[in-house]
């Protein structure tokens, strides 16, 4: 038993350390750009694979009700996605559902994401193309993500980067952080209606 409680005590001295990392501004910064993609009557889109999906899920809830914002999530619609991972490829989930939706620069795309996305090493590819496409239109990037960022890091407009030291945990860190930030930023006074 003792070997257990030492891994939840490593556990939770991780989740504190990385709290401390967190930059409070760039959440700040999320913030200011949902502010005004809810003034502008834009939606947010958010885009992520695995546990994180299930984060989008739950997130898309949050925004709608807490915020008052038109919040996707692709995730959502096991048949459609399938379907499109079916007949146009993997890659393309995201980006040819958001075309469908008719993705603008009103819109705003929001990645949770461990990695970030990164076409080199062949990770979360649905995720840059989605990205490429929103760059392409003017829409706003912002995302959660861990390691370095990958490429929603390079290109969003604001981002939070969860910098897990101990390799191990970065995926479990990552996911339970995403819910961390995106639940402070929907209860923050300026969004919350």
């Amino acid at each position: 038993m003792k070997p257990s409680l030492n891994y939840s005590a490593a556990y939770l001295d991780a989740v504190q350390k990385l709290t401390a990392t967190i930059d409070p501004d760039e959440i700040e910064k999320i913030v200011g750009l949902l502010v005004d993609v809810k003034k502008r009557q834009g939606r947010l889109f958010l885009l992520g694979v695995g546990g994180s999906a299930a984060n989008c899920s739950h997130a898309v809830n949050d925004f709608r009700k807490i915020c008052g914002i038109e919040t996707y999530a692709p995730t959502d619609n096991v048949s459609e996605l399938t379907a499109r991972a079916n007949d146009d490829g993997w890659d393309t989930i995201f980006s040819n559902w958001l075309k469908v939706s008719k993705l603008s620069s009103d819109d705003i795309v929001m990645v949770f994401s461990v990695g970030g996305g990164n076409v080199e090493k062949n990770i979360s590819t649905n995720i840059v193309k989605a990205l490429q496409l929103a760059q392409e239109v003017g829409t706003t990037i912002t995302g959660i993500v861990s390691r370095d960022g990958g490429y929603t890091r390079k290109v969003a407009h604001a981002s939070i980067l969860l910098s897990v030291s101990e390799s191990h945990l970065v995926t479990p860190l990552a996911e339970s952080f995403q819910a961390v930030i995106w639940h402070a930023i929907a209860t923050h006074p300026s969004l919350a209606k």
